[in-house]
């Protein structure tokens, strides 16, 4: 069982009083458009698959007990605003509803827990990065995947590291990997390759994807996407998930 919400009242209580330290995931993401061609859950599909792996190479773990949070959908998106189907939420909200559960679980002696987020909107992750501060300064140690950082970005594929991957093979891979029905194969095999360099594009303060020249909300090259790249990128961002659980683990 590695579903939280799935436990009992007696078996969370039974969590504590074990011999292997608890940690918790919570899987974030943003409902958005991915394209003609992937769904709006595209980030929470990734974030999701990424933990239920990392809570099964470990399920057998002598020092660690994983559980998965019921995700939290819905974050700070505006750059697909211009399409149907983004539904957003505040940076504010978001950085209170994550140390409002933090705290809540901390105040029952759960306080190991690592945000898994795969939503990478500057503002989203600016309001991540502040909860596990606003945490810390309260003596919560919340740990954060930060796949942006060069040493993450470095283990990824080609198409994340070239910035062109919302939507495009990088993210579609993943989700043919996971969920396969629910990309539309048809219209992916038929999107063509479109290079837009986001990083540098934010940077210059281009802040939503139609004055990116992301007409179709995608960028890099969707009909390249396999199930196969996609279950290979899962283990690489598995092996990056376990790592961050086992520092949670460690800390007192």
């Amino acid at each position: 069982m590695t579903q939280f919400a799935d436990l009992t009242s007696p078996q969370v209580a039974d969590l504590l009083a074990g011999d292997r330290t608890p940690v918790l995931l919570l899987p974030v993401g943003a409902i958005e458009p991915h394209g003609p061609h992937a769904p709006l859950s595209t980030d929470p599909i990734i974030s999701a698959g990424m933990c239920a792996r990392a809570a099964e190479r470990l399920a057998d773990d002598p020092a660690v007990r994983v559980l998965i949070l019921p995700a939290l959908p819905y974050g700070v998106t505006h750059y697909g605003e211009a399409f149907p189907g983004a539904v957003g939420i505040s940076a504010e909200t978001l950085h209170a509803i994550v140390v409002d559960v933090c705290t809540s679980l901390a105040r029952q002696g759960f306080t190991k827990v690592v945000l898994v987020n795969n939503h990478f909107e500057p503002e989203h992750v600016t309001a991540l990065t502040w909860a596990v501060d606003s945490l810390a300064e309260h003596g919560i140690h919340t740990g954060y995947l930060h796949l942006l950082r060069r040493r993450n970005v470095e283990r990824l594929t080609e198409e994340f590291r070239s910035g062109s991957c919302h939507a495009g093979r990088y993210e579609t891979s993943l989700v043919l990997a996971d969920r396969p029905t629910l990309v539309d194969i048809s219209v992916m095999r038929g999107l063509p390759p479109l290079i837009v360099d986001m990083p540098t594009a934010m940077r210059e303060g281009r802040t939503d994807f139609v004055a990116m020249g992301m007409d179709q909300a995608y960028c890099g090259s969707p009909a390249e996407a396999t199930a196969e790249e996609g279950q290979s990128t899962f283990d690489t961002l598995t092996e990056l998930l376990i790592d961050v659980i086992r520092d949670v683990a460690d800390q007192e």
